[in-house]
């Protein structure tokens, strides 16, 4: 697997750099290998967080389902972000085991893709997406949906639009947090819960956004984005010897619920 130097894709890297509990499950050496290498943060894919869920319960997936989002946007960081989203989405599927859920979600992401105008290899990875599910092949998928958020945003650096990179990997994180947290809030226990101590990885995503260009932190998305995140990092800091209440992951949810609202709102 390929991973550009500003590759970011995170869901919820609580497990490694940002101090995961000792009691909570630990990614494998082959999980650990994928990871992305970020400044210094190493950076686990959405799937491999799935797993380590997998590891403290047997989740239903397809309970944080959402339904189909917009993919008429005009704003391009608003796209960018979405964009993030419907490849945590994608991982979801797949660990479902949905292969129409799989199929509809990689039409949308070719969609959004198209928007951006980095379509061209994703559109070739959205037909192997396809094949893929129809035939059940998991494991192939985890990797073809690697490969298609690194093909993103390859082609987004190659345009110079690094600013977006930023954003699929922030809308990704946000999709992940809602889904995590809603499971978590779902089906409470004290390992699954420690699993949402994350304080470094929210004040790496802020300090993203104030690099980002004037003009993109302008937008009245990635302003409400940027509020909404202060409320998060405050709900994800706690400190490692302390275990989440089911009510303060219920909070989480709540704030990642408001923030995807605030991103997928035409």
């Amino acid at each position: 697997m390929i991973f550009s130097r500003s590759v970011l894709f995170i869901v919820l890297a609580m497990f490694i750099s940002c101090g995961f509990a000792a009691s909570a499950p630990k990614m494998s050496s082959d999980e650990m290998a994928k990871a992305a290498r970020v400044d210094a943060l190493t950076i686990p894919t959405p799937g491999e967080l799935m797993t380590a869920l997998n590891k403290v319960g047997k989740p239903n997936w397809q309970q944080q389902y959402r339904p189909p989002i917009p993919t008429a946007f005009t704003s391009r960081p608003q796209i960018a972000l979405n964009l993030g989203g419907l490849i945590a989405d994608g991982y979801l599927a797949v660990e479902a085991e949905d292969s129409q859920q799989v199929k509809n979600i990689g039409k949308d992401i070719v969609t959004l893709a198209k928007t951006l105008g980095v379509s061209e290899n994703v559109l070739r990875r959205g037909k192997s997406i396809t094949d893929f599910a129809e035939n059940n092949e998991w494991s192939a998928l985890k990797e073809e949906l690697e490969a298609t958020q690194n093909e993103v945003k390859l082609a987004m650096e190659e345009q110079h639009d690094n600013d977006l990179v930023t954003l699929v990997t922030l809308g990704g994180w946000i999709r992940g947090t809602e889904v995590v947290s809603g499971w978590i809030a779902q089906n409470y226990s004290p390992a699954a819960a420690k699993l949402l101590r994350q304080p470094a990885i929210v004040s790496f995503l802020r300090a993203k956004i104030d690099t980002l260009p004037p003009k993109v932190q302008s937008e009245d998305v990635v302003k409400g984005v940027r509020k909404r995140l202060v409320e998060i990092e405050q709900l994800v800091s706690f400190p490692r010897e302390q275990t989440p209440t089911v009510d303060d992951v219920k909070k989480l949810k709540t704030a990642a619920d408001g923030l995807v609202e605030e991103i997928t709102k035409k």
